[in-house]
């Protein structure tokens, strides 16, 4: 008997065992089938075992070889094997944006602990315990927070921006500002933690703001936290000063959405020389400038231009998609409030500007019902949406350039979800700045990881990548005669092998 590997059409390999009987070669089992080598060099290793078992002569005692490695292995232990995966992947990014610059090794082990496997700080340090072989208290990592935020904040986000720097080629030419909110777990509020209006639905919860400035691509430049019951439009101003006075940016132009959209914000940035692209509002634009829009004619892809004070301008782009998906979420909207109405839990307070709300009307002392009249006219702005803007590029390169927001939202949507940088059980504000601090930092990461392997071509998501860190192990063994202690990479299937070869390949 033999054993036989046996290529198949579709570019795997079969392996097999094959016996002579009367002269001919009969294939006597196939044990399976794989594509990689290292696949299939075990279908081999099960063939030869299988080989063995089926002998006339099977051997009654085990070589010495193969005492010695039982012997081996039986010497290793949970704790020999580690899991390394994260170190290699996140580690060599860490080390190649330049956060190795940063001289406390236990940040290194948070911020790739958040990148891993995002957990509390007590699940945190069994991890570190755990895979890592770094035993640290819970209370070790605390007072670590307490300090971490003002000394290492503005180091953090030096480092970020060299980053950008270089990814960007040297140049900022323009910059992206949203905001988000973070809840808490605890009730009660303090001078940081607030209740407010809240993105992510949770009005009852404290919350703080987290602004957040990327350049082209979504690549990080700063942040900073405001209190939970800021309005967002007041952020604007001041926090594009102080980053623009940190890293002597040159009065870039500056993209937010429509939630910072105000007088005040238009005429703080006009008067420092800022150019700008924010999202409009068309239902708040003055009388004269909605009759000229809804004069005007549509069809899909069509910008028009209509001049309001100064500089400044208003670019109007029409989508038929758009206009699908609003008219759909108004109905949807409706077919809700209807839903309440009938029920009627609706009171005076229900009548206000917020989302659909604005279709409901009192009539008279306490009938609360829809305004369908109402309703039935906003559907000639279904598909329109406004950019306001002072610079001179053409309206097509101002709706590219504000288009390229949603790398902020994906951000922010990358650090909720990715990085779980909510909901924050934390209660003091210096650790509540730390964990801020930290998350900034794993994105820093993440966002490089996916750029090398969109650089790479790989087929892997950024998601794929982080959890293949998981399962690349590393074990310890101690060798039975000369008792020297060895660790060794185990090997990796085809996925890991490609992502730690784009590692190596990039830095």
């Amino acid at each position: 008997m033999y054993v036989r590997k046996k290529k198949n059409s579709s570019g795997s390999a079969s392996v097999q065992v094959i016996q002579k009987i009367n002269g001919r070669y009969k294939v006597y089992k196939t044990i399976g089938c794989a594509t990689t080598q290292q696949e299939i060099e075990k279908l081999v290793l099960l063939a030869r075992q299988e080989i063995e078992n089926i002998s006339a002569q099977p051997k009654l005692f085990q070589s010495e070889t193969d005492q010695a490695i039982e012997q081996a292995i039986s010497t290793i232990s949970n704790g020999d094997v580690r899991t390394v995966g994260p170190e290699i992947v996140f580690g060599k990014i860490y080390d190649s944006i330049g956060f190795n610059q940063i001289e406390e090794t236990l940040f290194r082990h948070l911020v790739i602990s958040r990148l891993a496997f995002p957990l509390s700080k007590l699940k945190t340090a069994e991890y570190l315990y755990r895979y890592q072989g770094v035993s640290l208290s819970v209370d070790a990592i605390y007072r670590f927070l307490d300090k971490l935020n003002d000394q290492l904040k503005c180091k953090v986000e030096q480092i970020a921006f060299a980053h950008t720097l270089k990814v960007l080629e040297g140049k900022i030419s323009i910059v992206f500002y949203d905001m988000t909110t973070l809840y808490f777990e605890a009730s009660d509020e303090d001078d940081l933690r607030k209740t407010g209006f809240s993105k992510d639905g949770k009005h009852q919860h404290p919350q703080i703001f987290v602004g957040l400035l990327v350049g082209l691509g979504g690549y990080a430049i700063g942040y900073d936290i405001f209190e939970g019951n800021t309005y967002e439009g007041h952020t604007l101003i001041p926090f594009i000063e102080q980053i623009s006075a940190k890293f002597s940016l040159d009065k870039p132009i500056v993209v937010a959405d429509a939630g910072l959209l105000s007088n005040d914000n238009i005429n703080a940035l006009e008067a420092k020389g800022y150019e700008y692209i924010i999202g409009g509002r068309l239902k708040n634009e003055a009388g004269h400038i909605k009759k000229q829009i809804l004069a005007d004619k549509f069809a899909d892809g069509v910008i028009k231009s209509y001049k309001k004070q100064g500089e400044t301008r208003l670019i109007v782009h029409y989508a038929k998609s758009r206009a699908t998906k609003d008219a759909y979420n108004r109905k949807r909207g409706l077919l809700r409030l209807e839903k309440l109405v009938k029920s009627g839990k609706l009171t005076k307070s229900s009548i206000n500007n917020r989302g659909y709300n604005k279709y409901l009307k009192l009539t008279g002392e306490v009938s609360i019902e829809i305004d369908y009249d109402k309703y039935s006219q906003d559907d000639t702005w279904d598909g329109l949406k406004g950019y306001v803007t002072n610079t001179k590029l053409t309206d097509q390169e101002v709706l590219a350039n504000y288009k390229n927001l949603w790398h902020i939202e994906k951000a922010f949507r990358m650090s909720k979800t990715d990085l779980r940088i909510r909901p924050i059980y934390h209660r003091l504000r210096n650790r509540i700045e730390a964990h801020i601090c930290i998350s900034f930092t794993a994105y820093c990461i993440y966002k490089e990881l996916e750029r090398v392997l969109y650089l790479s071509k790989s087929n892997l998501s950024l998601r794929k990548a982080a959890e293949l860190t998981h399962t690349i192990y590393k074990i310890k063994y101690t060798l039975p005669e000369s008792k020297h202690t060895k660790s060794i990479l185990l090997n990796m299937d085809e996925s890991q092998m490609e992502l730690c070869e784009i590692i190596k390949e990039n830095y």
